[in-house]
């Protein structure tokens, strides 16, 4: 299993000083990806966690990042399709993916939050056949010469976009979602699946099965998949047998990810974002670095 490492992009420790310090350690010790992730907006109320008050744009932090590494992939978990044209999403990826000299991964989603649905002018009614004409479009884009689509969603006259990626056939697409039918369309028409932030890790093995069914189920070869995990890990003093998956001492968290590996997973990457005592606006941002930098070398791939 591939071990990743989250980016600071939420809270009062997603800074640009942070993310390059994250990222060059997570470079240099050996670490395989860097992920962001979305949050175009929160209600006034702030009613939601706390990891979602303050977050930065995952593609721009993607690119400053490109900048300041030089092998380690990067990913986003995930853009939401139906905030965004394929036509845009294609150019702005495709360029990403220069930048970076065929590095990017590239993680979407539906989206859940019915504000930023409103917000965006998205349509929630038929959204299943939207991503997967959405998946449809951009991968035209990406590869075709020339992209001509007339379909129920969208439509593209005769026309070419280039540069193309670097990464051929196209960058990897990783589909994500929980529902049933987000697996099996996972399964039938991406390159892996990547789990969410409220995925129960006890039971990961089951999502992983089904995506896989789905793949076999459609002509695909299930072993070709990749299944990422959003490891939203949370350092405590104190652990047992009643704790979660990644929550507790660093011991136990290192024992978690074999057992995330037995359950199918290739690949998993620690988010300390979504630990209230880091991806917070009110964290002290120092005190939140040092602790990334305890588990960076703690759950290090060459440990």
């Amino acid at each position: 299993m591939e071990i990743g490492f989250a980016v600071p992009v939420s809270g009062s420790w997603a800074t640009p000083e942070h993310m390059v310090h994250i990222a060059r350690r997570a470079e240099q010790l050996g670490y395989h990806s860097l992920w962001t992730f979305q949050r175009l907006l929160v209600p006034a109320d702030l009613g939601w966690s706390e990891t979602y008050h303050s977050v930065q744009d995952p593609l721009t932090t993607l690119a400053f990042l490109a900048a300041h590494t030089t092998r380690i992939r990067l990913g986003v978990a995930v853009l939401n399709m139906p905030f965004v044209s394929p036509v845009l999403l294609a150019k702005q990826t495709a360029t990403l993916d220069i930048l970076t000299d065929g590095r990017l991964d590239v993680g979407l989603g539906l989206g859940w939050s019915a504000e930023e649905y409103e917000a965006t002018g998205a349509s929630r009614q038929g959204r299943g056949r939207r991503a997967a004409e959405f998946l449809t479009v951009l991968r035209s884009l990406w590869q075709d010469d020339v992209t001509e689509h007339r379909g129920e969603f969208y439509r593209v006259p005769p026309t070419r976009m280039d540069p193309k990626p670097v990464q051929r056939p196209h960058p990897p697409i990783l589909l994500g979602g929980q529902a049933p039918e987000a697996l099996r369309r996972a399964g039938r028409l991406a390159d892996g699946w990547i789990s969410g932030s409220q995925t129960d890790l006890t039971g990961i093995g089951s999502s992983v099965a089904a995506v896989r069914d789905a793949a076999r189920k459609a002509g695909r070869d299930p072993d070709a998949l990749r299944f990422v995990c959003r490891g939203a890990v949370r350092v405590r003093s104190e652990g047992g047998a009643d704790r979660e998956p990644l929550t507790g001492p660093l011991d136990q968290i290192r024992a978690d990810l074999g057992r995330l590996a037995e359950a199918g997973i290739t690949e998993l990457f620690v988010d300390l974002n979504f630990d209230p005592e880091i991806g917070s606006p009110r964290a002290d941002a120092q005190a939140s670095r040092r602790r990334a930098d305890e588990v960076l070398d703690a759950l290090a791939p060459t440990r």
